[in-house]
């Protein structure tokens, strides 16, 4: 016992070390110029104070809530006293649905952490309860309520602290205190490579190199300008379909999520299936490239792959695939071409979990209004780009417990260095966005919603997306946090070509990534006519196994007849580099 006191003093006292360095950087976090924290609370003041008006107007739901809540403590009190005495009694609350903080046995058998754990549930769920009932506020006003209670009740969560969680309690207790030694550096190591706000380490340090394992598959660089790098895949097969195939990745992420390990690698198995395939990488831009806009990824980006394809196939069209954002941008390229009054380059259009209508932009709605946005702008201002690192931490915290908090406690407070996770590694590899284009995302896109509306201008050129008639297959997945699959099939509705609407299960990533190799998702499809997505989905049929199968079918009467494969680059466009280029490999910090 006496050792282990030795080794925990020890390691406490190795902790403070790290002091200076965190305590300048906590300096920086609250009490720095930062424009969007100070937007956020007054904008949180505000919902508060018109929050508290609605519930003085309705005390009898108050009054209810609190008589609900306060039985439901004595109800836990009194199970607290009757397993103190040795009774083996079931908890009066159990787990809110999918909630694993407290999946372990050691918050259920010792009755002080099991009184910590159904009092701190109950408490979750009457915030929760009085947030809905409240009558007299807005929706918009109600979800960001929902949002920033929900982040300040989970940060608050006993399993969060050392000394209220009985996991860490017994580990430290084991090791004397070296998980805590483990952690804090982890904690020093994160802090110093964060931007305004902790970026919890996902996966360990080196566990993937970009080119080797990850972003493996073999091919050329043969194109590169301030905005994007092209890379043309080396064919697998001796011949290939005669229409190439041109993918838009999204321009706020690296491209290499459609290019993971072999075996769940979209790019790879697209290759396999005889598809010619081209594919853009984005510029990871520093202030340098501060001026670069949303019309120049159209015109510069975009417009530029499809003539460097012309010139090496000799084909005038493409099928071109647009993953989240870069599904929106391939759209937009379309209503350019017909704006312009040039020949749509776009043979057929395949959409990833895209939004084309923003009505309806899930939970990252709580940051879509004017003071917000504005403050954004000016952050984005002062350091010439939206820091990719927050853009991080801003997704992670729209699922906090799995995605963040999970993290906090599993690198700080016990130590463990994460573990080897390909999807997750590129999560954590983000990419910063100028400023022009984060603004027209948030601004034009998302609060103003223009672009359904054919509101937006393109170097003076109006972009009608009705006027797109390109055949098109929408992949939406109906776990998805970010593109709601509801707004994704609304968005198709806008375009003017023939649709197909597919939707896959699991979430934006997975759902997506999901390769027949593997068959872990299936999905759902409907030809018929729909009002809304309830009355889609009660008629959709499910099919087990990948949509990669179902998309190959249906890209196929695009693909045209199979050719010789082509020779990778050309005279005009020669061979820069290997894949996966340059741009790919910048990284935030």
């Amino acid at each position: 016992m006496e050792q282990a006191q030795f080794k925990l003093n020890e390691s406490v006292q190795q902790m403070l070390q790290y002091n200076d360095d965190i305590w300048q950087k906590i300096q920086e976090f609250y009490f720095g110029d930062n424009p969007v924290s100070d937007a956020l609370a007054q904008l949180n003041a505000e919902d508060l104070s018109k929050f508290y008006e609605a519930l003085a107007k309705n005390p009898t739901h108050m009054m209810h809530l609190q008589m609900k809540w306060w039985q439901g403590q004595m109800d836990i009190y009194k199970n607290f006293m009757l397993r103190s005495m040795g009774e083996d009694v079931p908890s009066v609350i159990d787990d809110l649905p999918g909630d694993r903080r407290f999946s372990s046995e050691l918050w259920k058998q010792n009755p002080n952490f099991d009184l910590l754990r159904q009092s701190y549930l109950l408490f979750t769920t009457t915030i929760r309860d009085m947030i809905d009932i409240v009558e007299g506020i807005s929706d918009r006003v109600r979800q960001r309520l929902h949002f920033f209670t929900r982040q300040m009740i989970n940060a608050m969560s006993p399993g969060n602290f050392l000394w209220s969680n009985p996991e860490v309690l017994k580990i430290t207790q084991e090791e004397g205190g070296a998980n805590l030694l483990r952690g804090a550096q982890l904690f020093h190591d994160d802090l110093l490579k964060s931007g305004q706000y902790l970026k919890i380490r996902m996966m360990k340090g080196h566990a993937f190199e970009v080119g080797k394992d990850l972003a493996y598959t073999d091919g050329k660089v043969i194109f590169q300008n301030d905005v994007f790098e092209l890379i043309q895949y080396t064919p697998k097969t001796d011949t290939v379909y005669q229409t190439p195939l041109l993918i838009v990745p999204p321009f706020i992420n690296k491209y290499y999520i459609l290019d993971l390990k072999e075996k769940n690698s979209f790019v790879n198995w697209l290759v396999a299936q005889g598809h010619a395939v081209f594919l853009m990488s984005w510029r990871n831009p520093s202030k340098e490239q501060a001026q670069i806009d949303f019309g120049n990824l159209i015109t510069d980006g975009v417009m530029e792959a499809v003539k460097a394809i012309e010139s090496i196939t000799g084909e005038k069209e493409v099928n071109a695939i647009g993953y989240c954002m870069g599904g929106t941008l391939l759209a937009a390229t379309q209503a350019y071409y017909v704006g312009k009054r040039l020949k749509n380059r776009i043979k057929s259009a395949t959409y990833l979990a895209t939004l084309l209508d923003f009505d309806k932009p899930g939970e990252l709605g709580v940051f879509i209004n004017d003071p917000i946005i504005t403050a954004i702008e000016a952050l984005e201002k002062q350091i010439g780009y939206c820091d990719g690192r927050q853009l991080a931490v801003t997704f992670s915290l729209l699922r906090e417990n799995s995605l963040y908090w999970n993290y906090y406690i599993e690198n700080y407070l016990k130590g463990q260095e994460p573990g080897e996770f390909d999807i997750l590694y590129w999560n954590s590899d983000g990419t910063n966005v100028t400023p022009p284009i984060h603004s027209f995302i948030l601004r034009n896109l998302y609060l103003n919603n223009e672009l359904s509306q054919g509101k937006v201008k393109i170097n003076g050129v109006g972009l009608h997306l009705p006027k797109v008639e390109t055949p098109n297959f929408f992949i939406s997945t109906r776990e998805d946090h970010i593109a709601l699959w509801d707004g994704t099939f609304k968005g198709a509705q806008a375009l003017g070509g023939d649709r197909t609407l597919v939707l896959g299960e699991s979430g934006h990533v997975a759902g997506i990534v999901n390769p027949p190799a593997k068959n872990k998702y299936g999905y759902y499809t409907n030809t018929e006519t729909f009002e809304n997505d309830k009355q889609w989905l009660a008629k959709a049929e499910y099919h087990a196994g990948s949509w990669w199968v179902y998309w190959q079918e249906w890209v196929t009467q695009y693909a045209g007849k199979k050719v010789s494969a082509y020779a990778v680059g050309n005279g005009q466009y020669p061979i820069l580099a290997d894949a996966p280029g340059e741009y790919v490999k910048v990284n935030l910090v």
